[in-house]
């Protein structure tokens, strides 16, 4: 590293003493004196050639762009179709490039996590019997045998049978964070997700509930509010629609994304989820127009 330094620093200085002697000679070559020019004007012309040689080094930072998206008919309101609202959404949250590798990975560890790994078998130290050995070695003919435990017998032990065990695995949590960007931005890229304003349901009729929800098409939808604790009424309406789930934002995952044709947000779950999961990359700034007359 030192080596690659000095080089550098060598580097530069030969290429500065290389302009000054340039510019002596387009001096002398103008008809005046050799005369170099003054120590000050030479420094001068020096920086100036270092700023100049260290412009196209300056990183330029990146803009992107919101994602915008159409708000869908909320649950409980107007059965008109939907106003022209529309949502900014961060594009490092909803506009991530596809990694099904990292998907994979997301999905594997929480199955992995699912597993009980309660099964379990005994060996034939564990089961029950005397260790007398049941017949003599030799002399019977037959084959010769221990104790009634032995895994070759019927009632023996299991050779090398499960034990209990932990599956689950780990992942870093970047990774993970990772994987739930990817996974909303697939969704937002098969136009598959969508935002209500708010979850809310007035009572818990689970009849009334599904009409609306077959009315909307939002059958096999899961529903994610940013709410600490999801509304009682609409918790206990949902809980009997089949193909519909409820969940919170903190126990929303990959798999679960991934697993269901369509994902729907209200206002806090995207709250949420950009302060949660965002990059600190600039974006640019959402224009705003009046159109009221």
């Amino acid at each position: 590293m030192f080596r690659s330094l000095a080089f550098r620093a060598n580097a530069g200085v030969s290429s500065t003493r290389a302009a000054v002697r340039t510019m002596a000679r387009l001096v002398s070559s103008a008809g005046t004196k050799s005369t170099p020019p003054p120590p000050s004007k030479i420094g001068a012309v020096i920086l100036l050639l270092m700023i100049d040689s260290n412009a196209h080094l300056k990183p330029v930072e990146p803009i992107l762009e919101p994602v915008y998206l159409g708000l869908s008919q909320p649950l409980a309101g107007s059965t008109h179709p939907a106003d022209t609202s529309v949502a900014a959404l961060d594009p490092t949250v909803f506009d991530h490039p596809l990694r099904t590798d990292i998907l994979h990975l997301c999905v594997v560890q929480y199955l992995d996590s699912l597993r009980q790994g309660s099964a379990s078998t005994k060996t034939r130290g564990e089961v029950r019997g005397s260790g007398i050995k049941i017949r003599r070695q030799k002399g019977s003919g037959r084959a010769r045998l221990g104790d009634a435990q032995s895994p070759v017998l019927v009632g023996g032990g299991v050779a090398f049978g499960p034990k209990p065990r932990d599956f689950s695995t780990k992942l870093p949590r970047k990774v993970i964070q990772m994987g739930m960007r990817v996974a909303l931005s697939a969704k937002m890229r098969d136009r598959k997700l969508g935002i209500m304003t708010q979850l809310s349901w007035p009572h818990g009729k689970t009849k009334h509930l599904a009409q609306r929800i077959d009315y909307l098409g939002m059958r096999k939808t899961l529903f994610v509010t940013g709410e600490e604790k999801p509304p009682a009424s609409l918790e206990r309406a949902i809980a009997n629609i089949e193909k519909v789930k409820l969940v919170t934002t903190d126990k929303l995952n990959v798999y679960e994304i991934l697993k269901w044709p369509r994902v729907v947000l209200d206002l806090k779950a995207v709250s949420y989820l950009e302060r949660t999961y965002r990059k600190d990359v600039p974006i640019a700034s959402v224009p705003i127009t009046d159109e009221t007359p």
